[in-house]
């Protein structure tokens, strides 16, 4: 018979072992699949079952199945202690995400994990909207598996959005978003190639999304399905292919009427163009079209999904829900229910 503590013990080291194993196993096999999606990657770029048209091996169900694996793989890396860099010579997406405390955040925040998590070569940056870095985000940024920054920049009382206000009332993530953008410019390496895309939470992309803008020289935009007021704004493009104007009814005479969600910018022109930023100082709506005349005219701009046919990413907004029944626990003296939860 095995005393208590011997007992214990014995437990634990089975475990340790069966851990050990499982980790190694799930090694073998990210690897395993991992080449399979290289080998797969070169033989779909090599042939097609149609040479009269491009074949996007982004657009193979094999392919997505082996991403959607991979994706799960580097999640369990990650409780291994292993980190694993993808390596295809593709240029680096750099998504920034601002956001701030509230009851939806964790929600938004793992859904947009588990989407960027299907993305090669994808480097997310967060910024929180708070006086210190919350343990929230930075244990649900340590288990994405995702190769991450987490910074914090506060926003100062006088322009913070009250849950209670319209989103529309005060101009949202401008420090934060700068904040990111700095440290792109101090940290990115220099001979580095890709794009700098503003992520924000309450958003729904598409995966189909981020393989149209890494491409990018300069900026590239394309459609945002249900901003504006509309189901979709998009951008209208003349009969050589380029950007002429713009389909939105809410101020359409601003020099780029275009939501945050539907442009990205070339890491080479951020770099280039260190006073590029947002500003509390420009009239509402007037942020993306601010960053943008920084850096390109709307000649050079770079329409994607499809000559701006397809909509790709949806401004949903998520509700924020109703805390009536909280709010009565609160006044009756009771714990919340959320005690010793998160949420």
């Amino acid at each position: 018979m095995f005393s208590k503590n011997k007992n214990s013990h014995w437990v634990n080291e089975v475990f340790r072992f069966r851990l050990h194993r499982s980790c190694n196993w799930t090694v073998i096999l990210f690897y395993f699949l991992f080449g399979i999606l290289l080998l797969s990657i070169i033989r779909f770029s090599m042939s097609s079952e149609d040479d009269t048209k491009p074949f996007q091996v982004e657009d193979s169900p094999h392919y997505r199945q082996l991403r959607a694996e991979i994706a799960r793989l580097k999640q369990a890396n990650k409780k291994c202690g292993v980190h694993f860099h993808e390596n295809l010579n593709l240029p680096t997406i750099y998504a920034i995400t601002p956001t701030h405390s509230r009851p939806v955040q964790k929600a938004e925040l793992t859904r947009l994990s588990q989407t960027f998590l299907l993305v090669p070569d994808f480097h997310w940056i967060i910024v929180e909207d708070a006086d210190k870095k919350t343990d929230l985000v930075a244990n649900l940024l340590s288990k994405s598996g995702l190769t991450y920054t987490h910074l914090n920049a506060a926003t100062p009382k006088d322009w913070k959005l009250k849950l209670d206000q319209p989103q529309w009332k005060k101009p949202r993530g401008v420090i934060q978003r700068n904040a990111a953008l700095e440290w792109i410019r101090q940290n990115a390496p220099h001979d580095a190639q890709g794009v700098v895309y503003f992520a924000d939470d309450d958003n729904v992309y598409s995966l189909e999304l981020f393989e149209e803008m890494r491409s990018t020289k300069k900026a590239s935009v394309w459609p945002v399905g249900l901003a504006g007021g509309l189901l979709v704004e998009r951008p209208i493009l003349n009969a050589d292919g380029k950007v002429s104007e713009w389909f939105t009814l809410w101020r359409p005479e601003r020099p780029f009427a275009i939501d945050m969600a539907g442009f990205c910018i070339s890491l080479q022109l951020i770099r280039d163009n260190p006073k590029a930023e947002f500003s509390w100082e420009v009239p509402r709506g007037y942020q993306e079209s601010h960053i943008l005349s920084a850096v390109v005219t709307k000649e050079e701009l770079e329409p994607k999904a499809d000559g701006c046919t397809k909509v790709l990413v949806w401004h949903t907004r998520t509700e924020n829900p109703k805390m009536t029944q909280e709010e009565m626990l609160k006044k009756e003296g009771k714990k919340p229910s959320n005690y010793n939860i998160e949420v």
